[in-house]
């Protein structure tokens, strides 16, 4: 989980008409936040920068793979690098369901990861929230509910 901190990603756009055009290479650089899923090796303020994601469109869907390190790590904590959704307009909504299960005590889990933007011509802006899916067992008081979340910018050269 250390660096899932800098892993994480993210997606762009480029507005107009009544859905943006997201598709595209990006470069994003990330700024852990909040952690109150407790994440070991967090540092609030921490920033990541570089992070190349590759972003697919199709219509309203969306597809965002999280490349190189960052990538990796997303692979590690959650058991995948890619994030699916819709772009509506100038938004962006993104998620990507963990499986790579983890254990504390008798508390069974993973973790679960949204990624809400805006876009502006190149530039994608947002907030990437990580939260515990449970199995419900009184170990897991302390994911209830939990969230962790960092900022986010992205560019992608212009068309």
């Amino acid at each position: 989980m250390q660096r899932l901190a800098g892993s994480i990603l993210v997606l762009a756009a480029c507005g107009g008409g009544s859905d943006a055009n997201v598709e595209g290479d990006y470069m994003v650089a990330v700024t852990n936040r909040d952690n109150g899923c407790v994440l070991e090796n967090w540092t609030v303020g921490e920033q990541t920068m570089g992070i190349p994601v590759v972003v697919v469109q199709d219509g309203s869907r969306v597809t965002a793979t999280v490349n190189g390190a960052s990538g990796f790590v997303l692979d590690l904590a959650l058991g995948s690098r890619i994030y699916s959704g819709d772009v509506d307009g100038d938004s962006l909504y993104l998620e990507l369901f963990g499986t790579r299960g983890q254990q504390r005590g008798n508390c069974s889990f993973t973790f679960n990861s949204v990624i809400d933007a805006a876009v502006d011509d190149d530039t994608l802006t947002g907030r990437i929230e990580y939260r515990a899916a449970t199995n419900a067992n009184p170990d897991c008081a302390a994911l209830e509910g939990c969230l962790t979340f960092q900022e986010f910018n992205g560019t992608r050269p212009p068309e």
